[in-house]
């Protein structure tokens, strides 16, 4: 790859991975709302497993009007990189935001409600996780926004990683399946 193909997937990557950082926040914005309201969290479940497609389809962009329309393998795996690497970023500095100014304590408390009910207790105590996790939820309570963040950030990249390769898999194409 050259200099100025560099540039292109990098100048591509940031711009599809801010719009991949709108659909995360909108889904973490509705998974917040939705630890009141089950129907917003559906929306939000909905949100996060739509990610890989939505990937894709910008991948599919790129190759198609940045390309025209041939890419390699490793060309799209570094732009699915690139564009997870990107959103990733915003996505941590939005989530500090949230979690050191907005927050309060609400994401930590809303889930201690939603496992000291009646029915979630008596489930986490049936399978015999319940100390585990009180623990990690006191870890959550005990943890800075900085922190928080980036943990999340750092689960964004690899998780970009793993399925960077089936999506650029699945959108390579070379000058001989072009002509076809």
């Amino acid at each position: 790859m050259t200099a100025p193909e560099y540039f292109q997937l990098r100048a591509f990557a940031r711009i599809d991975g801010l719009k991949l950082f709108l659909l995360w926040i909108s889904s973490f914005g509705c998974y917040v709302a939705g630890l009141r309201s089950p129907m917003l969290g559906m929306v939000a479940m909905a949100l996060a497993i739509v990610t890989p497609f939505f990937s894709a389809r910008l991948l599919r962009g790129f190759r198609d009007n940045g390309l025209d329309g041939i890419i390699s393998l490793a060309r799209g795996w570094a732009y699915v990189i690139f564009q997870f690497f990107y959103a990733s970023l915003l996505f941590a500095i939005a989530q500090f935001v949230y979690f050191s100014f907005l927050d309060k304590g609400y994401f930590a408390q809303m889930l201690t409600q939603m496992l000291e009910a009646p029915e979630s207790a008596e489930a986490l105590k049936r399978m015999g996780m319940g100390p585990q996790i009180y623990d990690s939820l006191e870890m959550l309570r005990t943890m800075r926004p900085i922190d928080l963040a980036l943990n999340i950030m750092t689960s964004n990249l690899l998780i970009g990683c793993l399925i960077g390769l089936p999506i650029a898999a699945l959108c390579k194409r070379n000058r001989l399946e072009k002509i076809t």
